[in-house]
């Protein structure tokens, strides 16, 4: 069968439908490509925000008005928030929750003997779910995404992840760094480890994230990693100064901040204050002054008064950070935050703030370039060609592009940063 896989969202669906898309091929089956007419589509969801679910909806929708004789199969976090809803919309016919997902090779492979009034919807308790399904995958950028984390305890009042992932969970850091280095020896350079909450690794198997963080570190071969998101409560000065030391890390962060109001911050029930989250910040800027630190912000959430907002715009301006990535809050279903009795930010307004801080992050990472302009830094050159051009991204994240050289794709390269 002609496979099209159709994956939303973050980095870890990414590589997940990667490995379910891998396992297909080997079971005889292949990707549908662009011109050709698919005989199923498995949609990998988001639902992180009311438009992320509306997105889902929209390509459910597209993907059965160009192929209405595919067999649809939905997974992902929508499908195990919303399997009801799910199976409603016209055209789809299998709903899996997020474990039973990697049943999708064996469901496909039965296709042909499905029944009449079969049941449509597999998707169990959140609560079942703790088995962990470690996967890898390469992009068409040279890099592979490494999961070695999944669900996550934090219960923030304004999120879902939780239910629709499940517990935080792991596999054991030697079963990690197997699938790491099989990843390196089929000629992957860039390792990203990824996960839910990556920081909380080592909940299930009695271990730490700094020893998994060590062992990539001992991988064999010519590689470099990066750090996906880490909860700044748990990106401890111990990891910040191993990654500074280290042999193969990039100096490069993600850190979700989510509000710079300490008052907003209660109300999400995050772990950390504003003071916590800037002395990460300093704390990499002494050690590894030419870093990429990219920040998660939301905005509009429930209880950011006006009071709340000019206190944290001020406090994001003050950041020396390298980019922001903007999120504008959505009311989430079976929040806490939706039961509390709290300011309701207009929708409106809401934009109007994600709007400025969108002109902050511009600023920041302009200041971030020009800072490093003329810096010796390496490369490491991606497949995609661009006209007559190429691009990678250096060490710290910073994008360049040269004369394309199909030599040099997948390969490092010594070079001065380029002015913005």
């Amino acid at each position: 069968m002609k496979i099209r896989f159709v994956t939303l969202g973050c980095k870890l669906n990414f590589a997940e439908s990667s490995a379910l898309g891998k396992e297909l091929l080997l079971r005889g089956h292949q990707r549908a490509s662009l011109q050709e007419v698919p005989d199923v589509c498995v949609v990998n969801t988001c639902s992180v925000t009311d438009a992320a679910d509306h997105k889902d909806r929209q390509t459910i929708n597209q993907l059965h008005r160009k192929f209405p004789d595919a067999i649809i199969i939905v997974t992902g976090c929508y499908a195990q928030l919303q399997p009801e809803q799910i199976s409603h919309i016209p055209g789809v016919d299998y709903v899996l929750g997020q474990n039973e997902k990697y049943d999708i090779p064996a469901l496909i492979e039965e296709l042909e003997k499905r029944t009449e009034g079969e049941n449509k919807i597999r998707v169990a308790a959140i609560r079942e779910i703790d088995e962990f399904h470690g996967v890898h995958s390469a992009d068409d950028r040279t890099r592979c995404f490494i999961k070695v984390q999944d669900g996550c305890n934090y219960f923030c009042t304004y999120c879902t992840i939780p239910f629709a992932r499940g517990k935080s969970r792991n596999p054991r850091i030697e079963e990690v760094i197997k699938d790491a280095q099989s990843a390196l020896d089929q000629g992957a350079k860039e390792l990203i480890i990824t996960g839910v909450n990556i920081g909380d690794f080592g909940r299930s198997t009695g271990e730490n994230f700094i020893d998994l963080l060590r062992a990539f570190d001992r991988l064999k071969g010519d590689y470099r990693v990066r750090i996906s998101s880490c909860e700044p409560n748990l990106l401890t000065d111990e990891i910040i100064d191993f990654v500074a030391n280290s042999n193969h890390f990039a100096p490069h962060f993600h850190i979700p901040l989510q509000s710079g109001s300490n008052e907003v911050l209660k109300i999400m029930k995050r772990r950390y204050t504003r003071e916590l989250f800037a002395e990460r910040v300093e704390h990499i800027r002494r050690v590894m002054p030419h870093a990429f630190i990219g920040v998660d912000c939301m905005v509009g959430v429930r209880g950011e008064t006006e009071e709340c907002w000019n206190d944290y715009l001020s406090f994001v301006k003050s950041l020396d950070v390298s980019q922001l990535h903007v999120f504008t809050y959505s009311e989430r279903a079976n929040t806490r935050m939706l039961e509390m009795d709290l300011y309701v930010v207009p929708k409106a307004e809401r934009q109007r703030r994600s709007k400025l801080l969108h002109e902050v992050s511009e600023e920041k990472t302009r200041a971030f370039y020009a800072k490093h302009a003329g810096r010796t830094a390496v490369v490491l050159w991606e497949s995609k060609r661009e006209g007559d051009q190429m691009s990678g991204f250096t060490d710290n994240y910073i994008k360049v592009y040269g004369p394309y050289d199909k030599s040099k794709i997948n390969t490092f390269e010594e070079i001065l940063s380029p002015r913005p």
